[in-house]
């Protein structure tokens, strides 16, 4: 590992082997030769100073592959600036969120206040408020929605349980097997929306509940899917 290493970040600075060698105060590049070579690895002293003539870790120049680290890197910045805002958002909060679990950082939760439209059922229907919100306290990280309603019932467990608030895009179309809000018979839900071979319906995932078929005998609308 250190000898590509080397090898790669010498490259990489457009260093030649006799100009590493000078930097480390020898008059022949025969040693940094070797060391590429992986014939043998210099002493700590030596490897403190190519880790600080390269700006890396002693650990990183020894144990891991630094040509893909970088690579990987370069990558990532590119796709994060190629994103648009709302999806560089996301990716900072993940991102966030992973760095103060790795460094086992405790986060207060974050309190604000969402605008509720009402419930949805995950069990026997519900009626949505209209363009009447109220305005209630929330915990947590609020996605980027269009309206929140509230869940009652658990016909959607595991995924969401009784009196938890979810997130809503409006649309009046989805693809098979995303997470709706629908009117079904002038009544609200949460389902799955499925369509394949068995035909149109709206499915919970508590297997207590049955399907609701979406066909010419019931009154069926779309009109959102949940942030998930």
């Amino acid at each position: 590992m250190f000898a590509n290493n080397l090898r790669y970040l010498r490259e990489k600075h457009g260093m030649d082997q006799i100009d590493l060698a000078m930097k480390l105060g020898r008059k022949s590049s025969s040693s940094v030769s070797e060391w590429e070579k992986g014939k043998y690895t210099p002493k700590i002293g030596v490897l403190n100073d190519i880790a600080e003539i390269f700006g890396v870790s002693i650990t990183d120049l020894m144990n891991k592959d630094l040509s893909h680290a970088v690579d990987n890197r370069v990558n990532l910045i590119r796709m994060y600036d190629s994103l648009n805002g709302e999806r560089q958002n996301k990716v900072y909060n993940f991102a966030k969120q992973q760095y103060n679990e790795q460094k086992n950082v405790i986060q207060m939760p974050v309190k604000s206040e969402v605008k509720l439209y009402g419930a949805v059922s995950a069990g026997t229907g519900e009626y949505l408020l209209d363009n009447t919100p109220e305005l209630v306290p929330y915990e947590g990280v609020v996605p980027e929605h269009d309206y929140a309603v509230i869940v009652n019932g658990v016909s959607m467990r595991p995924l969401f349980e009784d009196k938890q608030i979810i997130f809503v895009k409006k649309t009046f179309e989805a693809r098979s097997g995303q997470v709706v809000i629908a009117y079904y018979d002038n009544q609200a839900y949460v389902k799955k929306y499925v369509n394949d071979e068995k035909g149109a319906r709206f499915v919970s995932l508590n297997k207590s509940y049955d399907d609701m078929p979406i066909d010419e005998t019931h009154e069926t609308q779309i009109i959102g899917v949940v942030v998930l």
